[in-house]
């Protein structure tokens, strides 16, 4: 089957064969025949293998067919999203597809002024990319009106759910006065995260799953090295410097350890971006272009750029930390190895991590594959990484250590002494 012989508008299908889409995956083979028949879909499948595709073609599809027979009023379908990244990036999915027809696509989100949002809204909108926050703000604002939406999407599901978006969704739900489809589609879903979704879609709906047993592509090699949390940064500086022409992703577990691992690299010659939650919207989205562009081919990130985001020709996932949740590390390694090409993606697990690695095995249903190192070959790597970079991150760290303790110091109340 291709997409030339879909019944599905014809411009669509220009569009697509102009982006060299020409087959349907897995996901978009079963999905999209039930959504056109206006079904509900609860859909589960693995990170990279078009999910938002699998969603976007008939919901276009529709709109334009809505269009030609009749005057469609106001918003038709809204798709919500967890991440403002995501946002984003799903905008940009749907505006390269309704490229040359009349529907019209807007993404809100925070992080942006609302202003030139709410003009756009003014002048019609089709389909609707949102948060849950910004668009919950424009509603009650009146600057939303969710009266004539047809469909409901709910993207990365299972972490809207799992995040407390369950009452947000409920409420959405109530401000539509249409009958509508509901569209769940993750690449994870638990027991308990599954019952709340069964209780968002009809009883009838369509549920789709693929490789339920095996949530990581075939497409992704993974592995493990055991690298004690203060060599961590050899390792790193040591693949970067063997893989330099390579696109890789840094995953870290926190802010501050996103910022430490940056200025570890740059004091190696190593130069890299990064992205987490404390980076302005605006910020974020340069670091984001920059990288998809090639302008940069290192990034460091925390899980706020794990979940849905398409970065093409990602040859490496590095979990510097492993996750604190099992689900993320399905996640992160998606980020290499999407659609038909392939990618690696190796986790530095720490003495103090192997229980969340036992976590991810149990959840993935099979043992990471470890890359052995020798104790001749591990002493190699710590000590041809410079003993000078080894000395220069000490001071950096007990320098940083004595800022943020100045810092907390100075935070802390003086009591008045008593009379």
């Amino acid at each position: 089957m291709i997409f030339e012989n879909y019944h599905i508008s014809d411009i669509l299908k220009k569009n697509l064969a102009e982006q060299g889409l020409k087959r349907p995956t897995d996901i978009q083979f079963k999905a999209i025949p039930s959504i056109l028949k206006g079904e509900d879909v609860m859909a589960i499948a693995q990170t990279g293998t078009g999910k938002t595709l699998a969603f976007a073609i008939p919901v276009i599809h529709m709109i334009i067919q809505a269009k030609t027979t009749r005057r469609q009023k106001g918003i038709y379908a809204i798709v919500m999203v967890p991440t403002r990244e995501l946002a984003a990036q799903i905008h940009g999915v749907f505006s390269s597809l309704c490229k040359n027809t009349k529907v019209i696509t807007l993404g809100v989100y925070g992080g942006v002024e609302q202003e030139s949002q709410i003009n756009k809204l003014q002048t019609g909108v089709d389909i609707l990319i949102a948060t849950p926050g910004r668009m919950f703000d424009l509603i009650s604002q009146k600057a939303i009106d969710a009266s004539n939406v047809r469909i409901l999407v709910l993207d990365e599901a299972d972490q809207m759910l799992d995040r407390g978006f369950i009452y947000d969704i409920q409420s959405i739900k109530r401000h539509l006065k249409q009958r509508h489809q509901t569209l769940f589609f993750s690449a994870t879903i638990n027991k308990e995260i599954k019952k709340l979704a069964f209780s968002q879609v009809k009883s009838s709906a369509i549920r789709i799953q693929i490789s339920p047993n095996d949530p990581v592509s075939k497409n992704i090699s993974h592995y493990v090295i055991d690298v004690e949390m203060d060599d961590k940064r050899f390792f790193l500086r040591s693949f970067i410097r063997d893989h330099k022409d390579s696109k890789i992703i840094v995953f870290v577990r926190t802010t501050i350890r996103a910022d430490r691992v940056a200025k570890s690299l740059e004091r190696a010659q190593i130069s890299s971006l990064t992205i987490h939650g404390k980076k302005d919207q605006d910020h974020r989205l340069a670091v984001m272009n920059a990288f998809k562009s090639g302008a940069q081919n290192i990034l460091i990130a925390t899980d706020v750029s794990a979940r849905g985001i398409d970065i093409p020709n990602v040859d490496y996932v590095i979990n510097y930390d492993l996750p604190d949740q099992k689900e993320v590390y399905v996640h992160r390694v998606g980020r290499t190895g999407r659609g038909r090409s392939k990618g690696s993606a190796i986790s530095f697990c720490s003495s103090g991590e192997i229980n969340l690695l036992k976590e991810i095995e149990n959840f993935i249903t099979k043992p990471i594959e470890k890359i052995k190192i020798s104790k001749s070959d591990y002493s190699f790597t710590v000590e041809v990484s410079d003993s000078h970079q080894d000395i220069h991150d000490m001071i950096n760290a007990n320098e940083d250590w004595i800022k943020n303790r100045g810092k907390k110091r100075s935070n802390r109340k003086i009591k008045p002494k008593s009379s």
